[in-house]
């Protein structure tokens, strides 16, 4: 046979339907002696219908092919073709035709040997799966098979070789592979906001936030996150208003200076164990569950108002810019996790009195118990130390007095334990809440300082339509409760009060008008009460 076949005889797949149905005596699979034998031609790419390839299984045809059931779905084909009843036959027996997306089957190009033995491997997959399950096959049609297996025994050869070397050319990539994958996410912030108190002489201010993240992948398992941000909100109303309250969760930046605020590095040690290295605003909270899923988007600005609606601030000890540290979370199947991770604010700095564990750090500690899909509590304990008085004490939430103010800076440790819920009562309607104790004591002076915070946690994802998000939180931000065994001079309970409502304009765009209510402020009666208003735009992209 001539290596170029003649396009008036082999233009389709035709040709093999012709062989194939030359006569009518049927045998059944068990009847054969030599079907083992059509195993050894099967598993090769189809390139018949050129670019759309179809690898080892003539049921996973490229989505551009479509599998023809009937010949009469073939726009050029008619009954007055001379392979008409051929190609009926074909289809109707063993089912080894496909067709283009327009319906065409395209019988008048010319192929070659390969093509045709190509073709040929493509029906002996589908006869070898009828003899497998015990189906019907004709004794002409076995004994013309084995025929033409012998005619393109070279080109089916080739073929496999050509598969066995691309099969061992993809598994060595996948094996030995280095692909960097980088995704880039972006939120931009609009904040139109303003302060009301008696005793505040703060103005109306329109604010920005602006991040942009890389989040990187070598493995397909592992992350890298880079971020850099810009914004001009610095610490919110914190001068205006004199106490950390109130300070917005997305705050910051100041005078639009880019920096890098995130640089943490992702991966897993095993199945269950994950591993969270923090070179830059190394947080408690970027390892470890904070229970209050959709409200804690890690200092975003799609979230609550306030920062304090974030999170328990027990997460927030040791958290700053320059902070670096380390994570890991363990889980114990579906119901027990645990995580502990260590922070140092100045662990980048090699002076006298910092670095990783000469100066300020805190350690964490955390169980989690699931005991069911829609409850979850946790307890934590965390170790700490403070070199300069306090000054990263509860993260830029809570009174003037939790932050250490009147402690002279000296440095203090300390042992905090919190304990934390959410009880997801249905997919509209979320209750979660938390408490946190700490017990602090100065190095010189031996003074000790006690402080409590709660609160209470509604959350009411979807409120109006799919990705809309309502919130309401009551509780007390970080407040000194004892010092040296009595009652500070100012010993109110600071009440925090937030309600948001983030109203989804499209998938990028939202608006979250919010008002923040505090009570006591810098726990004194004496201070006016302090209202905070604002309307946030929000672009995610």
């Amino acid at each position: 046979m001539k290596s170029q076949l003649k396009a008036s005889l082999l233009g389709s797949s035709a040709v093999l339907s012709m062989a194939l149905l030359a006569s009518g005596t049927t045998v059944l699979a068990q009847d054969l002696d030599n079907s083992s034998s059509l195993g050894d031609s099967l598993e090769y790419v189809d390139p018949i219908y050129g670019d759309n390839i179809e690898v080892n299984n003539a049921d996973a045809i490229d989505d551009s092919m479509s599998q023809v059931t009937n010949v009469n779905q073939l726009r050029d084909v008619s009954p007055a073709d001379w392979a008409f009843e051929a190609l009926r036959s074909l289809v109707d027996r063993y089912g080894c035709i496909v067709g283009y997306p327009d319906q065409t089957y395209r019988g008048n190009n010319s192929l070659s040997r390969y093509e045709f033995a190509a073709g040929l491997n493509s029906c002996l997959n589908q006869i070898e799966r009828l003899i497998a399950s015990s189906e019907a096959v004709l004794r002409e049609d076995i004994e013309t098979i084995n025929r033409l297996i012998q005619e393109f025994e070279a080109e089916l050869a080739t073929i496999a070789g050509r598969v066995d070397s691309l099969e061992g050319r993809v598994a060595f990539l996948e094996d030995n592979q280095f692909s960097t994958t980088t995704k880039l996410v972006g939120e931009v912030a609009f904040t139109l906001a303003d302060a009301f108190s008696d005793d505040s002489d703060a103005q109306t201010v329109f604010n920005d936030k602006v991040r942009l993240q890389f989040v990187s992948s070598f493995t397909g398992k592992d992350k890298l996150f880079t971020r850099l941000t810009a914004g001009n909100i610095a610490n919110s109303f914190q001068d205006e208003i004199g106490t950390r309250e109130g300070r917005f969760a997305y705050d910051g930046p100041a005078n639009n200076n880019i920096v890098i605020d995130r640089l943490h590095y992702v991966f897993n040690l095993g199945e269950n164990l994950k591993v969270t290295t923090m070179a830059s605003l190394a947080a408690h909270h970027f390892y470890s569950d904070t229970f209050n899923a959709g409200l804690d988007v890690g200092g975003g600005a799609n979230g609550p108002l306030g920062r304090f609606s974030e999170r328990n601030p027990i997460y927030r000890h040791s958290i700053a810019r320059s902070s670096t540290g380390i994570g890991f979370k363990y889980k114990f199947g579906s119901k027990l996790e645990a995580s502990a991770g260590y922070i140092a604010p100045n662990g980048s700095d090699p002076s006298d009195g910092n670095g990783l564990f000469n100066g300020t750090y805190s350690a964490l500690g955390q169980l989690v118990i699931k005991p069911t899909d829609s409850f979850k509590f946790g307890v934590a304990y965390l170790r700490g130390y403070e070199a300069n008085g306090g000054s990263t004490l509860w993260g830029g939430t809570g009174t003037n007095l939790a932050s250490g103010s009147e402690l002279n800076g000296e440095a203090l440790s300390h042992d905090t334990v919190g304990g934390q819920f959410q009880w997801d009562i249905s997919s509209k309607i979320s209750l979660r809440g938390w408490f946190g104790y700490s017990d602090a004591t100065t190095r010189d002076t031996d003074t000790d300082q006690e402080t409590i915070t709660y609160a209470g946690v509604l959350a009411f994802p979807d409120l109006g339509k799919e990705g809309n998000l309502g919130g309401l939180v009551v509780g007390a931000e970080p407040y000194v409760t004892q010092v040296d065994g009595d009652d500070p001079s100012n010993d109110d309970v600071p009440l925090h009060v937030e309600a948001f409502y983030r109203y989804q304009l499209n998938d990028n765009i939202s608006i979250t008008p919010g008002l923040i209510y505090l009570n006591n402020p810098n726990q004194d009666s004496g201070n006016d009460d302090v209202f905070i208003g604002a309307l946030r735009t929000t672009f995610k992209f």
